[in-house]
């Protein structure tokens, strides 16, 4: 009975290094699952997870898609508000300057004929503003600017038609003329329009960049450089769109000389002018309100995606990441696991029946 047996400890060899591979296994996933964060590499490998997982992750990525959307076109609107800002202002500081030419100084009219020039190349290169290559009042021809030579505006069509019709002013009356610089303003005809093919054409044709901003939610977003978006251009004396009627009527200021001031026809002419600019600029505000509500609903609704997006996001997270405070914990455990396994495979060996009988 006092002789070897270590046949015993053979006998019960196998059950340990399978208790050993257990545990080796338990600990190469924790480690695995401490260097990636994740309870497992697979939807296999989460269990009761995966089906919230599966479900859960599409959603998270298409609420993160429409917040994305509204991100980029919310940053293209508050650029085209600071641009049709600028144009606003511009328009406004005609409309300050219209009472200075009924005083009939023939120095002040060339001087406000000559802002007027320079104002006129200021809002045809505010018309194509950019945001990340985006023309903001390019409608859904973004790619193209609106106006494809804004420095020559001045020797365009546009403005040597407008100027050759002010310069008849006295032989075809201010009816007449008035009549003429619309119908130019208006005209999308090649060599006329200073205004892109795509910007050339009825304001019925054209259409508004369009963002998807939920499930069933489409919000047009931009402005026309060439027309209205919402708002609707009061008076007789108005080309339909308060970017035209503004250009026309620059282009007629900027077309007058000193030497019409004596012309019956000149008060009359300034008269529809400084009607024109009035209902342009009254048009124009009602457009920035108009996208400014558009942009502070899609405002609105990214917040309302940003808490679902981090609502959903936390049930996927804990179905997929792993608590890393306990998989620290476990590895320390299992670590020590291992190393008893290892010392009672290497004593397994030594095993007698001297080690149970009590001396």
């Amino acid at each position: 009975m006092s002789g070897s047996i270590g046949s015993i400890g053979y006998g019960i060899l196998p059950s340990l290094i399978a208790n050993a591979g257990t545990v080796h296994a338990q600990l190469n996933t924790l480690t695995e699952q401490i260097s990636t964060g994740l309870i497992a590499q697979t939807y296999a490998g989460l269990g009761a997870g995966a089906s919230l997982s599966l479900s859960l992750g599409p959603q998270v990525s298409t609420l993160q898609t429409y917040a994305n959307n509204i991100n980029q076109v919310t940053g293209q609107m508050q650029v085209a508000q600071t641009a049709l800002g600028q144009i606003q202002q511009i328009a406004q500081t005609f409309v300050g300057d219209m009472p200075n030419l009924n005083g009939l100084n023939p120095s002040e009219v060339d001087s406000i004929a000559s802002n007027a020039r320079s104002a006129l190349q200021q809002v045809t290169n505010l018309l194509d503003t950019q945001d990340a290559g985006v023309y903001v009042f390019g409608g859904q021809d973004s790619a193209n600017p609106p106006v494809p030579n804004p420095d020559q505006i001045l020797s365009s069509g546009f403005f040597t038609q407008i100027n050759s019709a002010v310069s008849a002013l006295s032989t075809n009356g201010a009816t007449a003329t008035a009549a003429a610089t619309q119908a130019i303003a208006r005209s999308n005809a090649a060599g006329t329009s200073p205004f892109s093919a795509y910007m050339s054409q009825s304001a019925t044709a054209l259409a508004a960049p369009v963002v998807q901003a939920g499930p069933n939610s489409f919000v047009s977003v931009g402005l026309f450089a060439s027309a209205n978006t919402a708002a609707v251009s009061g008076g007789s004396s108005t080309t339909g769109s308060y970017i035209r009627d503004l250009m026309r009527s620059l282009a007629t200021l900027g077309s007058l000389t000193s030497s019409q001031v004596n012309d019956p026809n000149f008060a009359p002419l300034v008269q529809d002018t400084a009607s024109s600019l009035n209902n342009a600029v009254s048009a124009m505000a009602t457009d920035a309100g108009v996208l400014g509500d558009r942009q502070a609903q899609l405002t609105g609704q990214q917040t309302q995606l940003g808490a679902m997006t981090t609502a959903l996001s936390g049930q996927v997270s804990t179905a997929q990441n792993v608590d890393m405070a306990t998989a620290i914990s476990q590895l320390t455990s299992v670590q020590v696991q291992l190393q008893e396994s290892y010392r009672l495979i290497v004593n397994s060996a030594t095993l007698s029946l001297v080690n149970y009988v009590p001396a």
